[in-house]
């Protein structure tokens, strides 16, 4: 009769590729008929439910103490391979067996005996488990990369894709890939924050995909992954996506320039909240423009923290009335907003045949791109580019080609790539005349920063310079004395602008 004292080691990992191996109860069943078939005294029995390709598991361990501690001989499992499947584990068995803390192992589908031969056979067994492991780990990896290079990302869809079971692809998600696009476009208006994007995520529903609540660094990552203009980015290298983007690379690159911009350090702001603190510099030294409170008016001055300063305050009543003329130069009622937009759908359909010639233009433009990403493929295998100056080179040009696609998108699903824009532009206009009516202030601010540059304080006036066409259509109002009440010209405008622009 066997005299050693036995203990049972069962394994499962979790994540087990072989789908042939037991469960730990069907192995606990197994291994006892087995004990009790061989005649071998159990005293105890260790159970894990981890992976053995990293050294590391807690049971493990504590069997081996148990052994070391002479309260057991030998173990019975199933395979080596519940043992070890690297090589630190395999070889603390190999090391026991050596100094006899362990005389014998028992397995129903392997033979051992503690001979040199029997130690080798072990060896070949615990090589062969982590071959396994290393070469499915390997095929993976490579099945993988060939995914990427596909363009079809792998594991969990995005918030605003799903995994399609049936083509294995990712595809836009109808009900959510709407309000991924919203959050781009307003945080894009730099009127909002991260905190403030997530309250209107929630507002309007967007969860993530376990129906919970959108935090701050859930926005942030989802503003800053280039996959929603198409590229994937993984291990430090940018692929391009086949899957439908949902933003355009403009919308993208907008928002990253946001982003920058909200991170930079900013000063505390003075105990008193004043309207219009950031908005001006002081036109005869530069210093920034500050502000305080005289006889319960709000007054804005220069710091004169350079030089004796010759500007004088300004309050901020006249300050409000000087915004509110320029609103009135570039606002446009909802009426004649709605009139300007008929206009430009009726010049949609001519537009898109005019059209064609570009996007013949630009689909060349697009293979000669591809014959760069082949070269550059082949100078990098010849050698002749580091992986850092490939990686660098690559995404120069597969952001100019995702630039070119959203050109050649914008001619043929919108006719051509300033109609877009045109629209936007009618929408501030009313946008303004909105403002016009109203005391928020603070998006006053935000809307003169948006449409013009180098705000600045002189002999009491606020004066800057509105970005184009708002100067064009300031003018007019001028010299009209009066708003804008011909969408027309609004539109020729624009069109006179922008359509040559486009074909440039």
């Amino acid at each position: 009769m066997n005299t050693n004292k036995y203990v049972i080691y069962v394994r499962k990992s979790s994540e087990e590729d072989d789908r042939q191996v037991l469960s730990i109860e069907a192995q606990l069943v197994e291994l006892k008929e087995f004990a009790t078939k061989e005649k071998l005294e159990i005293v105890a029995s260790f159970q894990e439910a981890k992976t053995a390709k990293e050294p590391g598991r807690t049971s493990f361990a504590e069997m081996l103490s148990f052994l070391e501690s002479g309260k057991a001989d030998g173990i019975i499992s199933w395979h080596p391979d519940r043992l070890a499947r690297n090589s630190i584990d395999g070889g603390k068995i190999i090391y026991l067996i050596d100094t006899e803390i362990i005389k014998t192992l028992k397995f129903p589908t392997f033979w051992f005996e503690a001979t040199p031969q029997g130690k080798f056979m072990l060896q070949i067994a615990f090589g062969q488990s982590k071959y396994y492991v290393d070469n499915l780990s390997e095929n993976v990896k490579r099945g993988l990369r060939q995914k990427i290079r596909r363009g079809e990302m792998v594991g969990v869809a995005s918030t605003g894709y799903l995994n399609d079971l049936v083509t294995h692809k990712m595809v836009l998600d109808p009900e959510r890939a709407p309000f991924i696009k919203k959050l781009f476009e307003l945080y894009a208006t730099g009127n909002y924050n991260l905190v403030e994007m997530g309250k209107i995520a929630e507002k309007i529903g967007l969860r993530s995909r376990n129906g919970n609540i959108l935090t701050y660094s859930n926005i942030q990552y989802i503003l800053k992954k280039p996959f929603y203009y198409g590229l994937i980015y993984l291990n430090g290298e940018f692929f391009e996506g086949s899957h439908e983007p949902i933003i355009s690379k403009r919308l993208f690159d907008k928002v990253q320039e946001i982003m920058r911009e909200k991170g930079k350090p900013r000063k505390k702001t003075i105990k008193n909240r004043f309207l219009f603190l950031g908005l001006m510099k002081c036109y005869s030294c530069g210093c920034s423009i500050t502000a305080e409170i005289k006889k319960g008016h709000h007054y804005y001055r220069c710091t004169k923290k350079k030089e004796p300063c010759p500007e004088k305050y300004l309050r901020e009543e006249v300050l409000i009335e000087q915004i509110r003329s320029f609103l009135q130069k570039v606002s446009l009622s909802s009426q004649d907003m709605e009139r300007v937009i008929v206009e430009l759908e009726k010049d949609k359909i001519s537009a898109k045949e005019k059209a064609k010639t570009s996007v013949q233009n630009l689909k060349e433009e697009l293979g000669e791109i591809e014959i760069k990403l082949e070269n550059l493929l082949d100078l990098y295998l010849g050698k002749g580019l580091s992986q850092e100056e490939y990686t660098l080179k690559k995404q120069k040009i597969l952001n100019s080609k995702i630039e070119i696609q959203d050109k050649i998108r914008d001619f043929e699903q919108k006719g051509l790539s300033w109609l877009e824009p045109a629209r936007e532009l009618v929408l501030s206009l009313n946008k303004a005349n909105t403002l016009l009516g109203s005391d928020n202030y603070s998006e006053m601010t935000s809307f003169l920063k948006n449409i013009g540059s180098n705000h600045i304080l002189q002999n009491r006036q606020l004066i800057f310079k509105p970005n184009s066409p708002y100067d064009l259509i300031a003018e007019r109002s001028e010299a009209t004395s009066n708003s804008l009440t011909n969408p027309r010209w609004l539109w020729h405008l624009y069109y006179q602008k922008h359509h040559r622009k486009s074909y440039d």
